[in-house]
This record gives structure tokens, C-alpha cells and sequence, in this order.
């Protein structure tokens, strides 16, 4: 079964894209990520994607409550209510651009930021009747719980609770669950795992590619054998990409930097096999923390990913 979403969704040079801004920090402890939308925006990422000949509607950024100014009431579920408030926000912008036929393109902050992005895509599918398939890039596969977590940060679980793992207000946000079948999910370039977190991938047997699978195989082939498999049994593509999967020699402004990820070359190989399958429907970079980095490399970095995402070629 081919794309059935691709005759409306699939990018094309007249495509409307929507930037949303998720400026969030609150899943993680480590500050600065709630920067990264502005460092993306300022990185030129509107020109580069005007130059492929997109039109843009950039929406600006979702109101989110800073740390100073909230308590944490559950060491294991930190920051909860803000983060379920804003991603209801976030849920509701993303469907309502899928509705109108355009891409949305939306920008964090923290991986917690898919927690509502995957919820409303797959409310969007849901009412069309369509099969939502995930590509999920990351050094991480944020599939811990409040049981599991050994910090209490949201960030490392919106996959597990997209997946129907983990507390009950997680795992039931935006009134349904499960969001995403754990079949037509895949996660590429893990390398950080917490121990408890591993019995939750097991118990899913969720397809990971781990970097250690890249060394043996190489990016190319993994990513052309998933998009080959997801265009028989999924008809609307998400990717869901974290800075922190790429090496930190060549982003070191990211959350939660990990030694031995993607290369510059790897990574851009990815998104643009991504880009020649003309089949993703919608996309989130997560993590670019301009705290920790040089003169906004990694968030420059970020903007060429999503140009060859969505048709940059070297020729």
C-alpha cells in the first residue's frame, strides 16, 4: 500500500509550511533549550526553506511558563501540568495546520515537545482514517516512565507514552491512546539507554538502529530498508529528529550531548534519502541548546538538515 496521505501532504515546491515554536525546558534539567526556536529562527532557517520555493507561516512561539515561576510537585513527573497545558496548545496548532493541508514544521526546546506534536498528528489521522508512522532520530529513545525514570524528566518518556507506556496523564493526553502502533515506529542512531528504560523497548520489541548498527550497515541502507517497509503499512510520516543524535564535534549545542553519534555526512545522507522518498508529512527538531554552543554552529547545522529534509541537494 503506497502513501495514501502523499497526493495532499507530500512536500512539493508549493508547499505551506507553519513554524511553530515550542520554546520548552521543563523536561529536562539542563537550561537553554527553551532558546533554541529563536537560534533556529535566526540561523536563516525561513530564507533557506523560501529559497527551495516554500511558503512560509511562521506562527511564533507557544507561551510556556518558565521554571521560577513553578513548583515541582512530583519529583517523578516534573513540571507535569504546564508541560500537558502547553502541549494541548501545541496538539491543537499542529492538527489544525494538518486540516488545512499544510506541513508543520515545529521547533523545540526539549524532546517533551512530542509528546504533544505526535498526539496531534495521530488525532489528525485518526479522524482521516490514516496509519501514522514515526521515525524517531535520537541518541535516546525517551522511552523511560515516572517508574523507570532515574530523574523525573518528561523529556526521556513522550515515546514510551506516545507508544501507551507510562502514567495515566501521559499516556491518555489529548483524550486517546495509544498514539502510535510500536510496528510503525523506528528509531535511529541510539546509543544512550537507561537500564529500566531497556524492558520497556524489549516489551514493545520496538525496531531501534542503534550506532552500533550504523557502523555495521550504514546510514543509507537502514534508512532506505525503513521508508521502504513504512511505505507498505503507513500513510502519514512524522520525523521526529533530536540534535543530539549527530556526533557533538559537529553540534555541541544540544541538551544532552552523547560522544559517538551521527556524522555531518551521515546525517545529511539521512534526511535527504528522507527528503527522496517524498513521503514525510510533517517534522520537529528538538534539543538545540544556544547555551552551550559555538556562534550558533549547531543551529545552523539544524537549518541545513531540515533544507535537505525537504529537497537541498549539493547539485
Amino acid at each position: 500500500m503506497a502513501f495514501k496521505t502523499i497526493h495532499i501532504m507530500k512536500i512539493e515546491s508549493s508547499k505551506i509550511v507553519n513554524i511553530i515554536g515550542f520554546p520548552i525546558d521543563l523536561g529536562a534539567d539542563r537550561r537553554g533549550v527553551d532558546m533554541g526556536p529563536s537560534a533556529l529562527r535566526i540561523a536563516g532557517l525561513r530564507e533557506k526553506l523560501e529559497r527551495l520555493g516554500y511558503r512560509i507561516v511562521d506562527q511564533g512561539d507557544i507561551f510556556i511558563q518558565i521554571m521560577e515561576k513553578q513548583k515541582v510537585t512530583d519529583p517523578k513527573l516534573k513540571y507535569l501540568n504546564e508541560i500537558l497545558k502547553t502541549s494541548r496548545i501545541l496538539a491543537n496548532r499542529v492538527e489544525r495546520v494538518l486540516e488545512k493541508g499544510h506541513f508543520p514544521l515545529c521547533l523545540g526546546g526539549d524532546h517533551s515537545m512530542a509528546l504533544g506534536s505526535i498526539a496531534g498528528i495521530s488525532s489528525y489521522c485518526k479522524k482521516h482514517r490514516l496509519k501514522l508512522g514515526v521515525v524517531w532520530v535520537d541518541a535516546h529513545t525517551d522511552m523511560n516512565t515516572d517508574v523507570t525514570s532515574p530523574s523525573g524528566n518528561i523529556h526521556g518518556m513522550p515515546l514510551a507514552a506516545s507508544l501507551g507506556i507510562g502514567n495515566d496523564k501521559l499516556v491518555n493526553f489529548y483524550g486517546f491512546a495509544p498514539k502510535l502502533k510500536p510496528e510503525n515506529c523506528a528509531l535511529i542512531g541510539i546509543r544512550s539507554v537507561d537500564t529500566l528504560e531497556k524492558l520497556n523497548i524489549k516489551r514493545l520489541n520496538l525496531p531501534v538502529y542503534t550506532m552500533t548498527d550504523i557502523d555495521r550497515l550504514g546510514i543509507h541502507r537502514i534508512i532506505v530498508k525503513i521508508l521502504k517497509q513504512f511505505k507498505e503499512k503507513v500513510d502519514h510520516l512524522h520525523v521526529s529528529f533530536d540534535l543530539d543524535c549527530v556526533d557533538p564535534s559537529v553540534a555541541p549545542g544540544v541538551g544532552t550531548p552523547v560522544s559517538g553519534g551521527l556524522s555531518y555526512r551521515e546525517a545529511h545522507l539521512l534526511m535527504e534519502s528522507i527528503a527522496e522518498c517524498g513521503c514525510m508529512s510533517s517534522l520537529e527538531i528538538t534539543e538545540v541548546n544556544p547555551i552551550l554552543d559555538d556562534k550558533n554552529k549547531s543551529a545552523i547545522f539544524a537549518t541545513d538538515l531540515i533544507s535537505s529534509s525537504m529537497g537541498q541537494r549539493i547539485l
